[in-house]
């Protein structure tokens, strides 16, 4: 039978992960596609503590507060479209209290900068080589919050440029953390706004520099995952696209999942993600009657799964279906 896709060849990681690591996710909306579904696998993950960034330079900026941790002040917090806003901060971190907004974010910095320090992987995702620079202060904004285009220069950063921000923090987190593995990807969301041929030529800049730093630090510090190109070249159709043929669908991102976790986890780590992914589908099931017996059946075959696996992975967290299935029954019950 003719295969009609081409499938990318994924090299081995160097080492594996599974629940006893812990993982920081920084990055574009497709890191927090892939972290989301491992916080959701109850994986040892904190994602993006300052929303989602994604250039080079945002993303450094970023990294080496987490190293350093200082806090941030009133100074840093502008105000405009009747909120709170921070230039190194996704808009969901905006508000309109201003003392509010920084607790926000200076408590998200604290938990996020400890996180790091203990961290076992840091896995970042680039999305544009695309900038915003402010005039009147020539920093590189995270985002703009909506303010005037005319207070902003924009430019495309170089290789050169993209390597050696990243390069330096990358540093910084081996020096408070020397064990931390770095997992670079190039996100496959596709930024339209100048054209294919402009998101080709950004693309090809975060391409060359993921390539630069794996080749420079060694690949028993960091390795190079190609959700890009699984998606330019297995998934090399519009169907596996959302509706606005810019983000991948669901479906693409559970297959790159797939890939990713085959490769960075080990046999036991799966069988358990396995397991757990069965009682969060348990979760999902909507009964024609929720007072049969053999729903309630399902219910308590249910618990007994959690039981089991509370027992043998004591770590883990399985309150939130504890309750839920507990609360099914009792509702059944009282009908």
């Amino acid at each position: 039978m003719t295969d009609f896709t081409l499938p990318v060849e994924i090299p081995p990681f160097p080492w594996k992960s599974g629940y006893a690591a812990k993982h920081l996710f920084l990055g574009s909306c497709f890191t927090e596609n892939i972290g989301g579904i491992m916080e959701g696998l109850k994986f040892k993950t904190d994602i993006n503590p300052f929303g989602i960034l994604y250039n080079p330079v945002s993303l450094s900026d970023a990294l080496g507060r987490l190293v350093t941790a200082d806090p941030f002040a009133k100074e840093d917090l502008f105000h405009h479209g009747g909120l709170w806003h921070s230039y190194r901060h996704h808009g969901r971190f905006s508000g309109t209290d201003p003392d509010e907004t920084l607790q926000r974010i200076n408590q998200r910095l604290e938990t996020g900068s400890r996180f790091l320090k203990q961290a076992d992987f840091l896995l970042i995702t680039l999305g544009t080589a695309w900038v915003y620079e402010q005039k009147t202060t020539g920093a590189v904004v995270a985002n703009c919050h909506k303010v005037p285009a005319r207070e902003f220069s924009r430019y495309r950063l170089t290789v050169t440029q993209s390597v050696a921000c990243l390069r330096e923090v990358l540093e910084e987190v081996w020096n408070i953390n020397p064990g931390i593995r770095v997992i670079f990807t190039v996100s496959p969301v596709r930024h339209t706004r100048d054209g294919a041929v402009e998101n080709q030529l950004s693309k090809a800049v975060l391409l060359l520099t993921c390539d630069a730093l794996v080749t420079g630090f060694g690949k028993e510090r960091c390795f190079y995952f190609p959700a890009y190109e699984i998606m330019m070249d297995e998934l090399r159709d519009y169907r596996f696209y959302a509706a606005d043929m810019i983000h991948p669908s669901p479906v693409a991102v559970d297959f790159i999942w797939d890939k990713f976790k085959t490769t960075l986890f080990g046999k036991a780590d799966l069988e358990l993600s396995r397991e757990i992914t069965q009682v969060k589908k348990a979760m999902e099931h909507r009964p024609l009657n929720s007072v049969s017996a053999e729903y309630r059946q399902f219910l308590e075959n249910s618990l007994r799964t959690i039981s089991l696996l509370v027992k043998n992975h004591p770590v883990l967290d399985f309150s939130a279906e504890i309750h839920y299935f507990s609360k099914q029954i009792e509702n059944g019950s009282e009908k």
